[in-house]
């Protein structure tokens, strides 16, 4: 240990003395007085109901939520300010930490011209974009009219200059419209489950249709189920209970805090500087050890692992590392027009490697230590797994980059999201049988990821990419986790898209892969439904996808929810496929995961369907390198029909507050 690094240790150990002193001389009066009334539910302005980690001070006293969640109740609406702009929220969805935003000035009767006139930026904030988010493109003082596929602002429009609004920027290029007459564009982010639909309503209604952020999740549940208040002391989370303050929940006045400010204050001192004291000798140590070893190299990418820790239990990772300046490159310094959509934590663009790969690159939205445990995360899953279904990783930077980059192969054709119900749906473009396809490869390549003890988490049709064959490959694991084989669940906060996750997961805290199945289950119907799984202009009861299939198959409908286009009612073999494929998804659905099949058995269910499809005489092209030894591997313990003989359901938690 060198003398600079011995000189810091005494240092932090002389100050942890004075804090312990500190803490014998602490004044015993000073006390925290907590009223657990304070902090109840609120119904703000619109009907919305306000709660931890939101707040209102007019209310409320400053306890009960945190500063960035500070909400103001007028009238008629419940506002919300990020990044100095001004926020109607429309609803707040607590089962799943989503909230949906619209821009307050689009609502003013009084401003004539309510368009952004500047990039809304969540940096800073504890906010990221939710599911289906896009970004409407605003382009002004145009000195050439555009007017394919775009919305025309007329109001900031004259007879020279011409303003307009467009979804994809690719439009314009493909055009060979010039858009460097034009200022630079400003975006503004909006919900969109089918651009079909946005594109006949005017640009005012798609703003006013607003958009979803999501917030990491809370223990408050807990705290609530147990008669307590969620709030905050110290910018750390508490439950307000009729006594005094837990750390978690009110049971039996377990997990209780200190009360006393001094000894927090002291303890929370003694704990960091005892941190300190460790990070400084483990950091003189490294250094000794780095400087003469290259155990680090371009091909190997290591990080600490905890085996104690299911949550984060990782290994040593054999990986190829691309410099970051090779893929400023390749993506045009990461230009917007090579943009192929939003992940569920970056952005991920299209390039070319200079060996002539055309890739695509992710581009994480912040490089901090949640980020970095994402990104190693995804790596470790994808250089141990090798399945035809799984997207292939081609490498990435090293977590000491600029910059967090994923690379992957690039996959042409988009997402199955797209194809159902997005840019590139259009009637009777996907066919059932190329749909059966789609759902089989995707259960495979869950099944495949179950036997291989990992847990997706964020099953969603937005993450299934097809290629030009309409090959399936199962993308974005930054959610996924390794999971033990000697447990039957991991305790973690839950974390996936609206619409998709578990309910059980949701009320239990309790991951299993029966949750990947429920997701599973939703996706079945969107293949049948051509219906997206949130949809906020339905029925209050139909907004979550799977609350519609269900009522729709319990209530004898079915035809009610089956795309018209797929011939249901005209061909009697697609007719019965699709009615065992709605029993199957139907028994996904179930709220008690022990109801649910399992994935390997909802591979088996869909290869007998399969069958029905290959009497016909009609094959679809097939994907390269199937893994069929896998699906032959697979053995049931159930007959053929166990998976669609139940038509009843236990009641369904729906995943968004309705």
């Amino acid at each position: 240990m060198n003398l600079q690094c011995l000189f810091m240790v005494k240092k932090s150990v002389s100050f942890l003395v004075i804090a312990i002193l500190f803490i014998n001389l602490a004044d015993d009066t000073l006390s925290i007085h907590l009223n657990s009334s304070a902090c109840i539910t609120h119904s703000c302005g619109n009907g919305v109901k306000i709660s931890y980690p939101f707040w209102i001070p007019e209310k409320q006293p400053p306890y009960c939520g945190l500063p960035a969640y500070n909400v103001t109740c007028n009238k008629d609406k419940s506002l919300l300010h990020i990044s100095g702009d001004e926020f109607i929220i429309k609803e707040v969805f607590y089962t799943n930490n989503s909230i949906l935003l619209a821009k307050a000035d689009v609502f003013d009767k009084d401003n004539k011209c309510p368009v952004p006139t500047h990039n809304f930026s969540l940096s800073g904030t504890p906010f990221r974009s939710g599911p289906n988010t896009a970004d409407l493109f605003f382009f002004y003082d145009c000195t050439q009219p555009y007017e394919r596929e775009t919305y025309a602002v007329n109001c900031a429009s004259n007879a020279t200059h011409h303003s307009f609004a467009v979804f994809h920027t690719e439009l314009l290029e493909h055009s060979n419209y010039s858009v460097e007459s034009c200022q630079d564009p400003v975006y503004a982010l909006v919900e969109t489950d089918s651009l079909d639909r946005l594109l006949k309503m005017n640009y005012m209604q798609v703003l006013q249709k607003g958009f979803f952020l999501q917030w990491d999740g809370t223990n408050c549940r807990d705290c609530q189920s147990s008669g307590g208040h969620c709030g905050v002391q110290n910018n750390e989370f508490i439950c307000i209970c009729k006594d005094q303050p837990q750390q978690r929940t009110c049971l039996h006045g377990r997990n209780k805090i200190g009360l006393k400010v001094g000894i927090g204050v002291g303890a929370a001192a003694i704990t960091a500087l005892m941190a300190g004291v460790i990070f400084f000798i483990y950091r003189c140590r490294q250094k000794k050890i780095y400087a003469g070893s290259s155990l680090f190299t371009t091909s190997i990418l290591s990080y600490p692992s905890s085996i104690k820790d299911p949550e984060k239990a990782t290994s040593l990772i054999g990986v190829h590392l691309f410099d970051y300046n090779e893929l400023d490159e390749a993506t045009n310094n990461f230009d917007s027009k090579k943009e192929l959509g939003d992940g569920g934590y970056g952005t991920v663009y299209k390039g070319k490697l200079r060996d002539g790969r055309v890739v695509a690159v992710k581009r994480l939205y912040e490089n901090n230590c949640k980020r970095v445990e994402q990104f190693m995360n995804e790596i470790d899953i994808l250089t141990r797994l090798h399945h035809p279904n799984l997207v292939t990783l081609y490498g990435c930077t090293s977590r000491h980059s600029r910059e967090l980059l994923l690379v992957y192969e690039y996959i042409p054709n988009g997402t199955v999201a797209d194809h159902l119900h997005g840019v590139h749906s259009k009637p009777g473009s996907l066919s059932w049988n190329t749909r059966m396809k789609i759902s089989l490869e995707t259960a495979s390549a869950l099944a495949y990821l179950h036997a291989s003890d990992v847990i997706h988490r964020d099953v969603k049709t937005n993450n299934i990419l097809l290629d030009n064959n309409f090959c399936v490959k199962v993308a974005d694991f930054g959610l996924s986790r390794l999971f033990p084989t000697d447990v039957t669940h991991v305790s973690t906060a839950p974390q996936g898209t609206p619409g998709y996750v578990d309910p059980e997961y949701h009320e239990c805290y309790q991951l299993t892969d029966k949750s990947d199945v429920y997701s599973f289950g939703v996706v079945l119907i969107e293949l049948i439904s051509s219906l997206p799984a949130v949809d906020i202009f339905r029925h209050r009861h139909e907004i979550n996808l799977s609350n519609m299939a269900i009522n729709k198959i319990q209530g004898n409908a079915l035809h009610e929810l089956v795309d018209s286009n797929l011939g249901f009612d005209t061909d009697d073999k697609v007719r019965s496929m699709i009615t065992t494929v709605a029993e199957l998804a139907f028994q996904c659905l179930q709220s008690d995961r022990e109801l649910r099949p399992s994935m390997q058995e909802v591979v088996e269910a869909l290869m007998r369907i399969q069958r029905i499809n290959k009497t016909t005489g009609k094959t679809d092209k097939e994907c390269p390198d199937d893994d069929t030894g896998l699906l032959n591997s697979i053995t049931l313990s159930v007959s053929p029909d166990s998976v669609t003989t139940k038509w009843s359901s236990s009641p369904t938690t729906p995943n968004a507050s309705t």
